[in-house]
């Protein structure tokens, strides 16, 4: 069953790399190639993987289009460090305000 057309080459989706298993689909999140989707061995990153790799998707021809990529890119990449922040903001608060609490009980005896 044929999953998508590499420009003259079917994919399946069975596609094996070169260790024997199935190649795993993954997505291109590099300057040059943003949201390409390509196969690769299963094992990436381990030291016994092999070096298959092959691309599912065209390359981007309107350089246009990789800019409003990255952009994108660059911007989700913000929102993540921003919500990041907020979420150690507010535990930080939460701490502070527990320690301020905790200090009252015990001033005035409210605590055992």
């Amino acid at each position: 069953m044929a999953m998508e057309n590499d420009g003259g080459t079917q994919i399946n989706e069975q596609t094996m790399c070169l260790c024997g298993w199935i190649a795993a689909m993954r997505t291109s999140w590099t300057e040059n190639n943003p949201g390409r989707r390509f196969l690769g061995c299963s094992y990436y990153g381990r030291p016994d993987a092999c070096d298959y790799f092959k691309w599912v998707d065209p390359p981007l021809l309107n350089p246009r289009y990789k800019s409003v990529m990255n952009g994108l890119l660059r911007n989700a990449n913000r929102e993540a460090v921003l919500e990041k922040k907020w979420q150690r903001m507010v535990l930080y608060h939460r701490l502070v305000l527990g320690i301020l609490v905790l200090a009252v009980l015990v001033q005035y005896g409210l605590w055992w």
